[in-house]
């Protein structure tokens, strides 16, 4: 039976989507299929842009410090920067520009300009050390990359990367600190950009290894947006029925990487249609997190489980004031149960979890306020209006209610496909255009997804993605090296984190120490296992031969916990 609220969304989502609504449904063909779109959402991201930061000119939207913008300053400086990429630059449509950096203000300028410049815009990842910025890089084609200066140092470490490197100054304001780029334009005229262009790379780590480059067109990414915002403004209408509308301008704080399609979809560009001030954190701290939530009146809160578990178990909590923070929400991993009425109950904030992919866009499932509480272990249902979600078996065919299966998601704003790697596409397609995401999962009665497994070989670190086939593969780089297994093991703060069990070559001696070390100069830190066992028997292996990771895994699961206890 639908709760209260289950029924109040689905009435004030009906208005809006209905004909005649502020978000009546249109449809286009994708897969041989007729998919739901909304029909208000401009047709292009620079279309998206230019309409809402001229709508919202003169208000606040990003704080940096001491640092504060609006969004019509911030649009203008991505003005200049576009026509500098056409002019000086020499970017063309559709071409790849990276961005390598960590956030900044001069992060989403450059996003916009690469954007309005017809570009198709490279989330690099910011962690990432020179190997693995190489591989991304050569991976999609990218031929030119801006970065700040730590980013720029790694990328000079590399040996014949084909890519120009742009520095850029992220310790200057702006504009300052990308005038170099904006004085090179020279009148060129800007490219005229239609909805099925492509406009973003986000990178996901896969099961087989290597990160890929999804690649989504303008439409797909302005459809997820506005999948996010008929879910605010669902939710808005609720509380202004319920006469719970607060009168301070939307904020939240910019605390995940912008590299990520949460800091990216729902977090930044939601911001400019609902006139939202983003307050960034160059790093993530708790007190220094509830210093700024008072400072600036934050509304909303987002960011994986962890952050806010550490504000609610902060000692210095009762210290700042919250009351502003009506909404805490979570995504990137599942938050234990207890986390969940804490939360509710210690911060008075009410608590949300939504579940998606970076080939989704982000856009999947959502738990909201007193069914998350009711269902705490849930990711909520089906996030309407585009989303289609569906449990299937191995050969695509769904299976019954309650029954477990591959969680699968069909919509408009899917990505359109893997960049240089057709086989990964199709493999992550069914014909009929289901996403599969790999996760296990099944459908209650209510239709409240909940998700049980992985299929895919990833560990989720506090939200983090990380590829046991590449930490894997970074070991066998090492000539010490005959045998290894990376998996996961359950951490208290983030989650899970990589462990492995390594086999030496023979004759060979390596510890622990040793190989964290050495892995640390191929993979970024977050994906250096926390736990290294150095054994002296091969791994055990199935009648494949391959290497028998579900023993491993409840062997050294089993031996971490009796450390810990």
């Amino acid at each position: 039976m639908k709760t209260e609220l289950d029924l109040k969304m689905d009435a004030a989502l009906a208005a809006m989507t209905g004909e005649g609504g502020q978000l009546a449904l249109g449809e286009i063909e994708r897969f041989g299929r007729k998919l739901p779109t909304i029909a208000a959402a401009p047709p292009t991201l620079t279309a998206y842009l230019a309409f809402f930061s001229a709508q919202h000119a003169g208000a606040e939207f990003l704080i940096a410090g001491e640092e504060r913008l609006t969004f019509g300053e911030v649009h203008a400086v991505a003005q200049q920067v576009a026509a500098g990429l056409v002019g000086g630059l020499g970017v063309k449509k559709g071409d790849r520009v990276g961005i390598a950096a960590r956030n900044s203000p001069s992060w989403i300028a450059l996003y916009m300009g690469v954007l309005i410049a017809g570009g198709t815009v490279t989330l690099l990842n910011g962690w990432w050390q020179s190997d693995e910025l190489r591989d991304g890089i050569d991976d999609v084609e990218c031929g030119l990359v801006f970065a700040d200066a730590p980013r720029a140092a790694r990328l000079a470490a590399i040996d014949g990367l084909k890519a120009k490197v742009v520095t850029f100054d992220d310790t200057k304001r702006l504009p300052a600190a990308l005038a170099d780029i904006a004085a090179q334009a020279d009148g060129t005229a800007l490219p005229e950009i239609g909805p099925d262009d492509f406009a973003t790379i986000l990178f996901t780590s896969g099961s087989t290894g290597q990160s890929k480059g999804a690649l989504s067109t303008h439409r797909q990414v302005v459809q997820g947006v506005f999948n996010y915002l008929a879910s605010a403004m669902m939710m808005l209408a609720i509380a202004t029925e319920e006469g719970e509308v607060s009168a301070l301008q939307p904020s939240t704080l910019l605390n995940v990487p912008l590299f990520h399609v949460t800091a990216e979809v729902p977090v930044m560009l939601q911001s400019f249609a609902i006139g939202r001030k983003l307050v960034l954190m160059p790093k993530w701290d708790a007190e220094e997190a509830m210093r700024l939530i008072e400072k600036e009146k934050i509304t909303y809160f987002v960011g994986v489980p962890l952050m806010s578990f550490e504000m609610l178990t902060h000692p210095n909590r009762h210290k700042y004031d919250l009351s502003t923070m009506t909404d805490i929400a979570a995504g990137g991993a599942p938050r234990p149960v207890d986390h969940v009425r804490r939360i509710h109950e210690e911060m008075q904030g009410a608590p949300l979890i939504g579940y998606g992919l970076t080939e989704t866009n982000g856009v999947g499932t959502g738990n909201w306020r007193g069914n998350y509480l009711a269902k705490p272990n849930s990711a909520g249902r089906p996030s309407p209006p585009l989303v289609d979600l569906a449990i299937l078996d191995d050969a695509g065919a769904p299976v019954a209610e309650g029954q477990r299966g591959e969680v699968c998601i069909r919509s408009v704003a899917n990505f359109e496909r893997y960049w240089g790697n057709p086989q990964a596409t199709a493999e992550a397609f069914t014909a009929d255009g289901y996403f599969r995401t790999g996760d296990i999962g099944y459908l209650d009665p209510e239709g409240y997804l909940f998700i049980v497994d992985r299929k895919k070989d990833i560990i989720i670190r506090g939200g983090e993605n990380i590829s046991c086939q590449e930490v894997e593969a970074a070991l066998y780089e090492h000539p010490d090296v005959a045998e290894a297994a990376v998996f996961g093991l359950a951490d208290e703060k983030f989650g899970e984190v990589p462990g492995a069990v390594v086999l030496p070559a023979e004759g060979r001696t390596l510890t622990a120490d040793a190989l964290a070390a050495f892995l640390l100069q191929h993979i970024a830190a977050f994906k250096v296992p926390a736990r290294i066992w150095v054994v002296a028997d091969p791994l055990p292996r199935l009648g494949t031969e391959k290497i028998d990771k579900v023993t491993l895994r409840a062997k050294y699961r089993a031996l971490a916990a009796a450390e810990m206890a």
